[in-house]
């Protein structure tokens, strides 16, 4: 079979077929120069990030499930700014900042609740679920105050099925519009009926890439995944699709095209999941932290967020088909804890890493074939802050446009 010269060329299983009987990387593949190491731990670069990438991204907030009557609210810091969402008295989804238009204060300081409006705990200023300022105490000691002019600032707040996503950037591109091809390959896990089954988080002690770096490839597997994963994956076969805006899906094929994971025999299904994702490895990832795994039977939704330049928090959900939260099927108990054991051996050598990483022996990353997901990743980090604007040191060069489908 001829090199495949595009992620896009040929039929999955072909493109499958070819991985596992190459000899090199693909004839016209560029060498990846290496990714400079002080992306990793430079002050002023990961300055740039947080401002112009993580500030102005789309970002996985939460599920509808965790707003089920018009009132119900809940609080995110991940973003890295304390947002409120909210479905207001109409049953429209919201997103504002948890930021009285006064001094300051913060409208709510619980995790999660319901409540008719917003009113600022020191000093009363008043708020409907919309954002409108409705009332202020004392109003005859202020001179002209224009409660027009005094709304809660919005963050804009869409949904991808009943998953909600905000952006703190109010010219973003609409975010069905801005995960462009990937979103009629969601279309057949019914995003919008698979209710919220878990969700637990995991602190961890290394910049964020390096656990984002480490979800992006499967060529750790047979280290780092020797006893789980590793046993039914067949990496060889692994085949990639880079999108547009830093997007990506990786398909891992099982190593017996019979093999069915034991842990989902029996489990509801989505019936409109089609043969690769339910009989292989799928994994999206939209840019730049969420990365979603899915099965015709369940799907873990995976975010990875800065806390420090030093400091990371994973978030690993669970959704699923019919699920019953007061009855939940027997099974997901010993599933998610299948799942997490497979999270930790990802998790475990994050710090060491880190410590690694801001050592003198640590220059660069060399990233091969395999790993392209990661400069890919890279890339359009870069093209997020401004090609122009970052420090010809810590730059990657992008290399990597005629291997992307549009």
């Amino acid at each position: 079979m001829d090199a495949i010269s595009h992620d896009s060329a040929g039929p999955d299983y072909a493109r499958m077929d070819y991985e596992r009987g190459r000899k090199a990387a693909p004839e016209g593949f560029p060498k990846l120069p290496d990714i400079p190491g002080r992306r990793y731990v430079d002050p002023d670069f990961l300055a740039l990030e947080k401002e112009r990438m993580w500030r102005r991204a789309w970002l996985y907030a939460g599920h509808v499930d965790q707003l089920p009557d018009p009132g119900s609210w809940f609080l995110t810091r991940n973003t890295g700014s304390p947002v409120i969402v909210v479905r207001d008295l109409q049953g429209d989804l919201r997103a504002f900042f948890n930021t009285c238009q006064h001094r300051g204060a913060p409208l709510v300081t619980a995790e999660a609740g319901e409540a008719r409006g917003f009113v600022c705990g020191y000093h009363g200023w008043s708020y409907t679920l919309d954002g409108k300022l409705t009332a202020v105490r004392d109003k005859r000691d202020f001179v002209d105050l224009d409660f027009s002019c005094r709304s809660l600032v919005p963050v804009r707040c869409e949904t991808l099925g009943n998953l909600i996503f905000v952006n703190e950037d109010a010219e973003a591109q609409p975010l069905i519009d801005h995960i462009g091809p990937m979103a009629k390959e969601l279309d057949q896990y019914q995003l919008d009926r698979l209710r919220l089954v878990d969700s637990r988080s995991y602190e961890v002690g290394c910049n964020v890439k390096v656990l984002l770096d480490a979800f992006l490839e499967v060529y750790h597997i047979k280290s780092i995944h020797q006893h789980t994963v590793d046993r039914f994956l067949d990496h060889r076969g692994m085949i990639v699709t880079l999108w547009p805006n830093g997007h990506s899906r990786m398909v891992t094929p099982n190593s017996r095209p019979d093999w069915k994971d034991p842990g989902t025999i029996g489990m509801p299904k989505i019936d409109t999941v089609t043969d690769l994702p339910a009989n292989n490895n799928v994994s999206y990832h939209i840019y730049p932290n969420f990365v979603m795994p899915p099965s015709d039977s369940g799907i873990p939704l995976l975010q990875f967020w800065p806390t420090g330049p030093r400091s990371s928090r994973v978030v690993s959900s669970w959704i699923g088909p019919d699920h019953d939260p007061e009855n939940p099927h027997p099974m997901w108990a010993k599933r998610i804890a299948n799942w997490e054991r497979i999270l930790y051996e990802d998790l475990q050598f994050a710090p060491q890493i880190q410590e690694s990483l801001e050592s003198d022996g640590f220059r660069g990353m060399p990233l091969n074939y395999q790993e392209r997901r990661i400069y890919h990743w890279h890339e359009e980090l870069d093209r997020r802050i401004g090609l122009n604007q970052v420090p010809p040191e810590a730059r990657v060069e992008q290399v990597l446009h005629d291997w992307v489908t549009r």
